[in-house]
């Protein structure tokens, strides 16, 4: 028998500060990571965290490794005053670190490093990024990026992305798709959907859905005026995502619109709530501007619901044919596209069908195998 590899760390604090997005890809690959090896020793790392408050560990070969030093305190000392504190300070002697968020930190001589990049949107869309946040993503993401000794890209838009942006070789790139769980899937129990309904204060009326923390790139603000011009009055747009930032433009376009009583943001969604959310929609509406892999419309499709997305960045590779594709900029392409949906019983049908079938090809545990032999790859030339 092979001895257990040597330990990894992998910094798990998004997925301990952030409930949707990269702290749901960090959740989800763990948790598929703890299914598919039981054998090899991994450490969790969680800045911020006190130790006796952290939840149970997903299998007895991980281990916690905290600090209550919080991530916007390691940013200034890592990389605004570049102390060469190496992070095995808080894990412990380790083989390999996983930077799973952006940006990596100091590390001792001869441990390998795995760097995971989920998109560059403050760079390809940087209208919609907070100008502070931009501005210290544009310098250390890619000082990050030439010191990582290999590098995880959510998606192949973001891969290129990588090469025409900061020069990274295309070899030092791999691309690691998400899953989607399988509690995503078609809920028909109405009483499961009623409770939803009241839960975020829906009602029983139709309603067309987007999910995603309230920011510019999430393009809401069209997506609003595209709902009204629906000639559909007994029809809600809900909007199911935490408040973030540079969001007046949707309030404006709600309020001068008119329809402001016909709009519902629900504040952040409990990930157990979603399925059934999902379930309930006329169809999921994700006109994003950009994004590193977009896992909401992959979770709408797996739950059986007709989706329209964006046709830039990564959505063609995660949505492929089984979903109506839009320009994210045009108002009038996204209200013509909801229009053919609610007014097409086929198309719908067509879509549901296709959709489900595109869902079942991201696995997590397939990701989480893949990843595994990336850890192995660089465990082997370190």
């Amino acid at each position: 028998m092979q001895p257990p590899r040597p330990h990894v760390a992998i910094d798990y604090t998004p997925a301990l500060e952030q409930g949707g997005g990269i702290g749901r890809y960090v959740r989800e690959l763990v948790s598929a990571l703890a299914a598919v090896d039981p054998r090899n020793p991994y450490v969790l790392f969680a800045a911020g965290q006190r130790t006796e408050a952290l939840p149970a560990l997903p299998a007895p070969n991980f281990a916690w490794r905290s600090s209550r030093i919080n991530p916007n305190w390691f940013a200034r000392i890592w990389h605004r005053a570049h102390l060469p504190l190496p992070v095995e300070w808080w894990t412990g002697d380790v083989a390999l670190y996983h930077a799973t968020d952006f940006t990596l930190p100091p590390v001792r001589r001869g441990t390998r490093t795995l760097l995971t990049v989920h998109d560059l949107s403050y760079a390809r869309t940087p209208e919609t990024a907070v100008a502070s946040l931009r501005r210290y993503l544009d310098r250390v993401v890619p000082q990050s990026a030439a010191r990582a000794d290999h590098i995880l890209a959510d998606s192949e838009a973001t891969r290129q992305d990588l090469i025409a942006l900061y020069a990274v070789p295309p070899e030092k790139i791999s691309v690691l798709y998400c899953g989607v769980e399988p509690r995503f899937h078609p809920i028909t129990d109405a009483d499961i959907l009623r409770r939803v309904r009241a839960r975020y204060a829906i009602g029983d009326n139709p309603y067309i859905l987007s999910v995603g923390t309230v920011q510019p790139r999430k393009n809401y603000a069209r997506l609003a005026e595209a709902f009204a011009r629906l000639e559909y009055t007994g029809l809600k747009l809900v909007i199911a995502g935490g408040k973030g930032w540079l969001e007046d433009e949707l309030y404006r376009v709600i309020e001068h619109s008119g329809i402001a009583n016909r709009v519902l943001l629900t504040g952040f969604v409990a990930d157990d709530d979603l399925p059934a959310l999902y379930s309930g929609a006329e169809l999921m509406a994700y006109p994003a501007l950009y994004e590193g892999f977009g896992l909401p419309p992959l979770e709408a499709m797996a739950c059986g619901v007709p989706v329209i997305t964006s046709n830039t960045s990564s959505f063609p590779e995660v949505v492929g044919d089984a979903g109506l594709m839009i320009d994210p900029y045009s108002v009038n392409d996204l209200a013509a596209a909801i229009e053919r949906v609610l007014t097409s019983p086929s198309l719908r049908t067509t879509l549901c069908q296709m959709g489900l079938a595109r869902a079942r090809l991201f696995d997590w545990q397939a990701s989480a195998r893949q990843l595994m032999a990336h850890y192995d790859m660089l465990l082997a030339t370190g």
